[in-house]
């Protein structure tokens, strides 16, 4: 089936580029130039055809804020979301990883560069199979790769689609610290270069879905200098 990408950005002659290429390897490409008719785009599908994979959002639109948009789509939707930007600023690719993107890429861009994230991304959305496997519980916490659920007691929380391969590489590796690096390498691929401080945003998040007190968390611990480590506690409380 080909996957279908949801392209928002009011550079028109960007757009146009960015959707010959993407064509060109693959993809259905559908474009929209504002904010609000890229909501829309997700929100209006027609009965019986398929949603979008992957929406790739410009953070700079003439109607609102990027981040605005990716605020709205979580709202509705766990479709992954990849980020554009011409800023360079590290708070900024912080904040749209803490909206909940799962990916940030600066402009300019090589469309190769774009072309090889879709394809991490893409991976990760339809559940990669090295991670794969029976349901892992840890007390009352339970990681359900078959159906790439969380939930703690039973209730499902939200995770971003990297978020849920983010824990499930930490908790096959349970009770070992794992560097950045290689969690990096382990759900997004080795061969892109990722914004290094975006692993532990997205621990961050994690930590606010699963642990009882973030602040003090007892599932995944920071291990200074070294990474993280996935602790085997049956229970918290």
């Amino acid at each position: 089936m080909t996957d279908r990408i949801l392209l928002i950005d009011d550079d028109v002659r960007l757009a146009d580029m960015v959707r010959a290429y993407l064509a060109q390897v693959g993809y259905a490409i559908d474009a929209r130039h504002t904010g609000e008719a890229g909501v829309r785009a997700v929100a209006e599908r027609p009965a019986g055809e398929p949603g979008y994979d992957v929406v790739i959002l410009d953070i700079m639109l003439p109607d609102m804020d990027g981040l605005e948009v990716c605020r709205r789509l979580r709202a509705r939707t766990d479709v992954p979301i990849l980020m554009l930007s011409a800023r360079g600023e590290d708070t900024d690719r912080i904040v749209g990883l803490e909206m909940g993107a799962d990916d940030y890429l600066p402009k300019p861009f090589n469309p190769r560069e774009l072309h090889a994230r879709l394809k991490a991304i893409l991976r990760r959305r339809h559940g990669p199979q090295d991670l794969a496997g029976g349901a892992l519980r840890f007390g009352r916490l339970e990681i359900d790769p078959s159906s790439r659920a969380v939930r703690i007691d039973g209730g499902e929380v939200a995770l971003t689609s990297y978020q849920f391969d983010l824990l499930l590489a930490l908790a096959h590796q349970a009770g070992k610290v794992m560097s950045r690096e290689r969690l990096m390498d382990l759900v997004k691929g080795a061969e892109l270069e990722a914004f290094d401080r975006s692993i532990d945003v997205h621990i961050s998040r994690i930590r606010a879905a699963i642990e009882d007190d973030p602040g003090h968390p007892r599932r995944i611990i920071t291990v200074r200098g070294s990474g993280y480590l996935f602790a085997r506690v049956q229970d918290q409380g």
